[in-house]
């Protein structure tokens, strides 16, 4: 009786713990560079978003000479190790294509304010949508959401709450609730459970999945779940694991190509 009473007291002692503590574990938030890639730039448009302006965000202007038609864009969002100032120079290629790019921090990551939830992660995707479509420049109507790891829960919450022309998602998961059964976790314990399956599910649009064959940090049986899942889904597999993949540009603009958001591209301009 003590030894079941004892075992029962761990583990509520454990799953209190864990409540406790996932959210830093979930959003580890890396260290502030002091300077931030983005100043004296002005090919970057530094947008803060949000009642408060309290999350920042920065807009990569296409790159090369354009024909004054409003263009579509890529919101980014990225993995929970990781700031927008990791992804700067990453958007070349695809703004060499015409596109304009949106990159979305979380709140409470490098200079912006406030904490990392689902709900408050939810609630900056909109603001990021909504900015994005009060946006002269840009079509509305061919505003792409792409997250890669736990941005694929973020890309997941913003195409709940406004319509995007279509949805990449790289190296992410069905939901958190699903990944914490490891650790015990399961139900109302899981905080943040970003339903990216259900998500998928609901949408109508085309769906990308790209993800590592290799992936030990979010297995590949979950790119696989969001493909099949998702109406109009697709997948593309590659040979890596998680945070070791090339930049897939080459099956992204296939992709955008497909879903004629890109015009497609003559083969003696291709993108090698």
């Amino acid at each position: 009786m003590k030894i079941a009473l004892f075992g029962l007291l761990a583990l509520l002692g454990y799953l209190g713990l864990a409540y406790a503590l996932q959210r830093s574990v979930l959003f580890p938030r890396p260290p502030r560079p002091q300077v931030s890639p983005a100043d004296g730039r002005p090919d970057v448009d530094v947008v803060w978003l949000g009642p408060d302006r309290a999350v920042e965000a920065w807009y990569l202007t296409p790159l090369g000479a354009g024909d004054d038609r409003p263009t579509p864009v890529v919101v980014f969002t990225h993995g929970n190790g990781e700031l927008i100032d990791y992804w700067l120079d990453e958007f070349a290629v695809v703004r060499g294509w015409g596109l304009g790019v949106l990159l979305v921090e979380y709140p409470g990551y490098g200079r912006s304010r406030g904490d990392p939830s689902e709900e408050s992660i939810a609630q900056t995707m909109a603001a990021a949508y909504d900015y994005l479509a009060s946006r002269p420049d840009v079509d509305p109507g061919r505003i792409v959401a792409y997250g890669r790891s736990v941005g694929g829960g973020a890309a997941g919450a913003l195409i709940r709450q406004r319509s995007v022309a279509a949805l990449v998602l790289e190296s992410s998961f069905t939901s958190v609730r699903r990944m914490a059964r490891r650790h015990l976790l399961f139900g109302p314990f899981v905080r943040d459970p970003f339903d990216t399956l259900g998500a998928v599910g609901d949408f109508d649009g085309p769906v990308l999945v790209i993800h590592g064959r290799e992936d030990r940090m979010i297995p590949a049986a979950h790119g696989k779940e969001l493909a099949a899942r998702a109406p109009r889904g697709e997948i593309v597999w590659l040979d890596c694991g998680h945070n070791d993949c090339p930049r897939p540009w080459k099956e992204v603009r296939g992709f955008l190509e497909r879903q004629g958001i890109l015009e497609a591209e003559s083969a003696s301009a291709a993108t090698p």
